[in-house]
């Protein structure tokens, strides 16, 4: 059974005085399954952000249903349910950061939910232990790093102890750095915890570490299925003006120029690879 499913998902944001409503997603059906590593790709605009912010309730459609574990986001009996859950990590840690003390944050969601002290002690241990920032428990929030940030603000999802985490961009204000620190948490998270992860993603490197990717346009689903089906659709990607990792747009212009390169090449060890098995047999 699915643990998110978005069925015929349509959403309009209210108009400005004398404006048109302005819908963004236009009839969207998709599901999550529980445990998936599912990365979702597209422009600014496309709808991303607000497919986030419906998977958790922070949004509800305008039509159509959004469903967690089969709660409907739209029941005022479930929300808190439904928001326990599925957590949400936005874009700018600072946004997310509301306490001096980094274990004080961490435990900011826990205490929200009437649990009780000794609880929310092994609750905030074990959040830090698992982004790797227990040692900085005491620090305050505003001397660490954008990754080390990141990863508290992650901490404090953990800590409410949801079944899935999405993540809005959590690497776009990051350097590579602290990109690969919250990269690795994430992968973490998911292979040892058994978390589900949803990645809005600009970075193609990172959408080809998920286990399937949504492809979003105007509003609408464009593609979906594993990284090396979605990226082997490179015209299809490019006739929409999106991206693809590098060493697939390298092997792509390869083959263009009559290189034996095959396809559904991902990331530099493939193409390095692929070059030297042409090499040797030429």
């Amino acid at each position: 059974m699915e643990f998110i499913k978005a069925d015929n998902v349509r959403f309009a944001y209210e108009p400005a005085e004398g404006e048109l409503p302005r819908e963004v997603l236009h009839g969207v059906s998709l599901e999550i399954k529980k445990g998936e590593f599912v990365a979702l790709l597209g422009h600014n605009g496309c709808g991303k952000s607000t497919m986030a912010k419906l998977f958790n309730g922070m949004l509800l459609p305008t039509e159509g249903k959004v469903t967690v574990e089969g709660m409907d986001t739209a029941d005022e009996e479930t929300i808190y349910e439904v928001r326990r859950r599925v957590g949400l990590v936005q874009q700018n840690p600072d946004n997310q950061l509301v306490a001096s003390i980094v274990e004080e944050d961490v435990a900011f969601g826990p205490e929200n939910l009437g649990i009780e002290p000794k609880e929310i002690r092994r609750r905030v241990d074990e959040a830090l232990k698992a982004v790797d920032m227990y040692e900085y428990r005491e620090n305050a929030p505003y001397k660490l790093s954008g990754g080390q940030k990141q990863r508290v603000a992650i901490a404090g999802i953990i800590a409410m102890e949801p079944d899935c985490i999405v993540l809005d961009e959590p690497t776009a204000m990051l350097d590579p750095r602290g990109r690969d620190e919250v990269m690795e948490t994430i992968h973490k998270l998911n292979r040892e915890k058994g978390i589900t992860i949803i990645l809005i993603t600009h970075y193609m490197d990172e959408a080809v570490q998920a286990g399937r990717v949504i492809v979003m346009d105007e509003g609408n689903i464009l593609t979906e299925g594993t990284p090396r089906e979605v990226f082997s659709q490179v015209e299809l990607l490019k006739q929409h003006h999106l991206d693809v990792p590098q060493a697939t747009e390298l092997a792509y212009r390869l083959r263009s120029y009559g290189c034996g390169i095959p396809d559904g090449i991902l990331n530099e060890e493939e193409c390095v690879g692929a070059l030297y098995a042409l090499i040797r047999k030429e």
